[in-house]
């Protein structure tokens, strides 16, 4: 009988090891998932102001200061609140990342052919330093701000892209939305950045791609109309002064592989551009650059 007692203590303390062993690998990867999510943002500072509440706290009850204790333990849960609306937009962003990694992709990401259109036209503009800003819709939607501009949903073409941001143009200011290889709408109103580590000569252009990729996981592509240069934002970062060549290959990494569309399709798009007045040469070279950035390894 006291073997079987003994035995079943044993089974019971090797469970609860495990059990411990287990809730310590939960936490371990929940505060990696906070730190890597809060690292380099505005959070870090207000994180080791509350981890020195949190300290300062204990050693009040240790010294025996029950006031600060009381008072301390009282403020917590409108602490808590304020922390949740003042944080909401790294919240959100950390609850979209973890949803989109364990759910199903919703749609295929393999048909992006429309790409030689967007680069062709940000190298357009970029010659020009005409001012623009591309958003590119990937698996979380933009309705929202589709909703907030003029609606289009008009074919994808790089004459359009150009078109619309021209400075004489009624739909230059604001930003282009591109949802399922069409353009959704135009002149869109997008949120603006507000992470104070942000460098001040950045623009509204610059902040408000930015923004727009801190509230959901799409691509963002901006043409300074001061210099001209390229910008590229993606989950809240943002990557300046890039090359085509460095533009093309972070739409690949970000919109997934390239799949040129069918020599029909192609021949079609070619005789339209030409009937345009379009460069046809220049698109060819660059459909055939996205090609050979796809081919070759990623940075």
């Amino acid at each position: 009988m006291a073997e079987i007692f003994s035995g079943t203590a044993l089974q019971g303390g090797i469970v609860d090891v495990v059990r411990s062993l287990a809730e310590i690998a939960v936490l371990a990867y929940l505060v990696y998932q906070l730190i890597r999510v809060m690292r380099g943002g505005r959070a870090v500072p207000v994180l080791f102001g509350v981890l020195l509440i949190v300290g300062l706290y204990y050693a009040a009850g240790v010294v025996g200061f029950t006031a600060i204790q009381n008072i301390l333990a009282a403020l917590s849960p409108y602490a808590a609140i304020a922390l949740i609306v003042i944080f909401q937009t790294e919240i959100r962003g950390a609850l979209r990342e973890t949803a989109l990694r364990f759910a199903p992709t919703s749609r295929s990401r393999k048909t992006n052919y429309e790409y030689e259109d967007v680069v062709f036209a940000m190298g357009q503009l970029t010659a020009t330093r005409t001012g623009a800003l591309i958003v590119v819709e990937r698996e979380t939607g933009l309705k929202t701000f589709i909703q907030s501009g003029v609606a289009l949903d008009a074919r994808l073409s790089a004459d359009l892209l150009t078109s619309i941001f021209q400075r004489s143009a009624p739909l230059h200011d604001g930003g282009v939305i591109i949802q399922k290889g069409r353009v959704a709408a135009a002149a869109c109103f997008l949120p603006l950045t507000t992470n104070p580590g942000l460098v001040s000569t950045l623009g509204t252009r610059h902040r408000a791609a930015i923004g727009v990729t801190e509230e959901s996981d799409c691509v963002a592509l901006v043409v300074s109309e001061t210099d001209g240069k390229i910008s590229v934002a993606f989950n809240g970062n943002i990557e300046r002064g890039i090359s085509m060549d460095r533009l093309r290959l972070r739409m690949i990494q970000y919109l997934g592989p390239v799949v040129f569309p069918p020599q029909g399709m192609a021949q079609d798009s070619a005789a339209a551009t030409a009937a345009a007045g379009g460069d046809s040469g220049l698109r060819r070279d660059s459909a055939a650059s996205i090609q050979a950035v796809s081919a070759g390894d990623g940075d």
